[in-house]
C-alpha cells in the first residue's frame, strides 16, 4: 500500500523540482520531506527521485508513479470531501421561475437530495424579480431571468423569448391580439408589449395570472397568445414566428443570485444548480 503522505511528499518535490522548495510547500523541513521519499522509494523498491549536479529530475519509476501518485491523491481528496458533504445539514431557502420550477429543477433536487441528505430544500416558484431583493432575508439562492447581459449573479444560460399559441391556432386574427401574460414585473410580459407595440400592432390583456398551467391552457384553447421560453416551450403549444405576423423578441440571461453569507447547505445546492444547469458557453458570460 502507498501511504499517501509519502505520495504528496513526492508530489511537492516533483512538481516544485526541489527537496527545499518541496518541504517549505508542505510546511515541513527539509530533512523530513527526504525521509519522506527514502521510504516511499523503499516501498516501491526503487529510486524515484535522480539527485545529479543537473538538478533534481525524475527517474523512469518515478516518471511512472507521477501519475498515480496524483490520481490516489485525487480519489482521496474527493472522498474525504464527499464524505464531509454527507455530513452537512440545513435548510436551504430556494426562489426559482415556475417554469424552471416544475421542469429542470425538480431532477436537480432530487439528485441532490440522495447526495446531501441531511439538507431540506424549501422552494418557492413565481416572479422572482421581487424574490432578489429578499436574498438573506426570504431567500438563500434565487434562480432568476433577466434581459440579455444584465443581471449581476452567476450566469447559467441564455434563453429565446418567443411567442406561442395552440397548436391548431393561428394569430391572424382581427385585431387587437388577445395576450395571456404574466402580472406587471414579469419581463416576458414587458418585452411582449414593448415588441408589439414597437411593430404597430393593437393587443389587449385577454388573460393575466401567477400560474404559468393557467397561462398555457388558456393560450393552448386558442383564446390568446402568450410568451414562453424557446427551450421550454410547452408540448400542447406551437412558437409563432414572423411568418405568423409576429414581431421578434429579445433573449434572457438565465442568473444564480446568492445571499451574502451563504451557509454550506446553500454553497452545496449553488454548486449543483450550477453543475446542472450551465450550458458549456457559460464562463465567457459570468
Amino acid at each position: 500500500m502507498l501511504d499517501p503522505d509519502l505520495l504528496r511528499a513526492f508530489v511537492a518535490v516533483a512538481d516544485h523540482g526541489s527537496f527545499t522548495r518541496g518541504a517549505a510547500a508542505l510546511n515541513r523541513t527539509q530533512s523530513a520531506v527526504s525521509m519522506q521519499i527514502q521510504r516511499l522509494e523503499g516501498a516501491v523498491g526503487a529510486a524515484v527521485l535522480d539527485r545529479s549536479r543537473r538538478g533534481l529530475r525524475l527517474t523512469p519509476a518515478g516518471e511512472v508513479l507521477l501519475g498515480y501518485a496524483r490520481r490516489i491523491l485525487s480519489v482521496s481528496a474527493e472522498a474525504m470531501g464527499r464524505l464531509r458533504d454527507l455530513q452537512v445539514e440545513g435548510v436551504v431557502r430556494l426562489g426559482v421561475m415556475e417554469d424552471y420550477g416544475t421542469r429542470l429543477v425538480p431532477p436537480l433536487l432530487a439528485g441532490f437530495a440522495a447526495a446531501h441528505p441531511r439538507i431540506q430544500v424549501e422552494m418557492v416558484t413565481g416572479l422572482t424579480t421581487p424574490m432578489l431583493p429578499r436574498l438573506g432575508e426570504r431567500f438563500d439562492l434565487v434562480l432568476a431571468m433577466h434581459a440579455a447581459g444584465d443581471g449581476g449573479g452567476i450566469f447559467l444560460r441564455r434563453e429565446q423569448a418567443v411567442w406561442a399559441a395552440g397548436r391548431d391556432v393561428t394569430a391572424d386574427r382581427c385585431p387587437p391580439l388577445p395576450l395571456a401574460l404574466y402580472p406587471q414585473g414579469c419581463l416576458f410580459r414587458a418585452w411582449a408589449m414593448a415588441s408589439l407595440d414597437a411593430a404597430g400592432l393593437p393587443w389587449r390583456l385577454a388573460f393575466v395570472s401567477h400560474s404559468l398551467a393557467a397561462v398555457t391552457a388558456i393560450a393552448a384553447q386558442g383564446l390568446a397568445v402568450t410568451v414562453v421560453k424557446a427551450g421550454l416551450l410547452p408540448p400542447e403549444l406551437r412558437r409563432l414566428s414572423d411568418r405568423d405576423g409576429m414581431p421578434p423578441l429579445p433573449e434572457a440571461d438565465i442568473r444564480l443570485h446568492r445571499a451574502p453569507g451563504l451557509a454550506p447547505a446553500g454553497e452545496l445546492l449553488a454548486r449543483h444548480l450550477t453543475d446542472g444547469l450551465a450550458l458549456p458557453d457559460r464562463a465567457a458570460r459570468v
